[in-house]
């Protein structure tokens, strides 16, 4: 349990350090509130946050733990405390820093919901044995790749790992069909990657998972030789796709429809999926688990429905472009639909392991 906890926390250290800059910019407490614009998924916001209840509220209370940003999550939440009376309050903060204030807390917590950006934290949180099973009819709307085997996360929405790549200047015959491809000297200096960024970290554990931590480590050292440009999250490495400076990301789906959706057809960047159970065709979720320490784990319940239900789905699929996870909900224009999607078959579960992944990237020397 203490191994466990030291991890999460040098996780949660190595990301805001790398994020904020010269130590001292930001509190490692999560806070919460409204981001500054262009804030990033998950990172901190500085002030108090909790949505407005409708004025009928009365129906019982919900705090929710939310390492999705408060700019694409709570217009969802106000729908909710609209609809059932139900009054949310929200804290808003890094996934991997609430993890550790989770551990930390303990039976303490006032959360009653962990709404997390990965697998891998609710995978460390659930190994502490802070998550309450889920009821059947919960669990059973997901796919069983993207839910806890113990039945104690699911997933809410589905994001995948691509290549963003330069139409304009990439034909997509020449598109890479493998990570391994990326090494190759006609892609030297091409590449942008985001080492710091959690869903860069959850790749590399997926890739520890699948050809251990040597064959991991290969990898990492031929694509640092292959001079990759290193950026802070995936929305700066679209933008300079965009912007010429590079041909090929390492990033999420959604991000290329994002600028898509805002500047139109026009805007070059395009995702490619690649084929087969190659770790750059990763599927990951955002999902939630109910704190088993919750005293309203009926309201709990009533919400995770709620992100389940059509309309929550839609929305994911909607306004953040990510792929719904219940089956039926049309997925976000301009990709494939997900039961097309190829990707390795691992339990999410598994990506917990992030201390690991962060000692490695150390070694190789791809870490401020």
């Amino acid at each position: 349990m203490r191994l466990l906890r030291v991890s999460i926390m040098a996780l949660a250290v190595v990301a805001l350090l790398a994020a904020c800059g010269p130590a001292g910019q930001t509190s490692p407490t999560p806070t919460t509130g409204s981001p500054s614009p262009g804030q990033a998924e998950g990172s901190p916001s500085p002030n108090a946050g909790n949505g407005s209840p409708s004025p009928d509220a009365g129906n019982g209370s919900l705090t929710v733990y939310s390492g999705r940003s408060e700019q694409l999550i709570a217009p969802l939440v106000e729908q909710f405390q609209q609809e059932t009376g139900i009054t949310v309050h929200v804290r808003y903060a890094d996934t991997a820093e609430l993890a550790i204030l989770l551990i930390e807390e303990g039976d303490a917590s006032p959360a009653d919901i962990f709404f997390a950006q990965d697998a891998g934290a609710l995978g460390a949180v659930a190994q502490e044995g802070m998550l309450a099973d889920l009821p059947e009819d919960l669990l059973t709307q997901v796919p069983d790749a993207f839910r806890s085997p113990n039945g104690d996360w699911l997933g809410i929405s589905g994001r995948a790992r691509v290549i963003a790549y330069d139409s304009s200047e990439v034909e997509e015959d020449d598109l890479p069909q493998s990570i391994d491809e990326l090494t190759e000297d006609q892609w030297r200096g091409r590449i942008g990657w985001a080492p710091t960024n959690g869903s860069f970290q959850s790749f590399v554990t997926a890739l520890r998972l699948m050809r251990g931590d040597d064959g991991a480590r290969q990898w990492l050292e031929a694509m640092r030789a292959n001079e990759p440009v290193r950026y802070d999250g995936n929305s700066p490495i679209v933008q300079a796709i965009a912007d010429g400076e590079i041909d090929l990301g390492l990033v999420n789906h959604y991000y290329a429809l994002r600028q898509q959706a805002e500047q139109g057809e026009d805007f070059a960047v395009r995702d490619h999926f690649l084929p087969g159970d190659d770790p750059g065709s990763l599927i990951n979720i955002a999902g939630v688990g109910m704190l088993d320490t919750s005293e309203n784990q009926d309201v709990a319940r009533r919400f995770i429905d709620y992100l389940l239900s059509e309309q929550g789905q839609v929305y994911f699929a909607e306004n953040t472009f990510e792929y719904p996870l219940v089956d039926g909900i049309p997925g976000p224009e301009g990709v494939p639909p997900l039961a097309e999607l190829q990707h390795p078959d691992i339990d999410l579960s598994d990506l917990s392991d992030l201390q690991g992944t962060l000692e490695l990237l150390n070694e190789v020397g791809v870490l401020p």
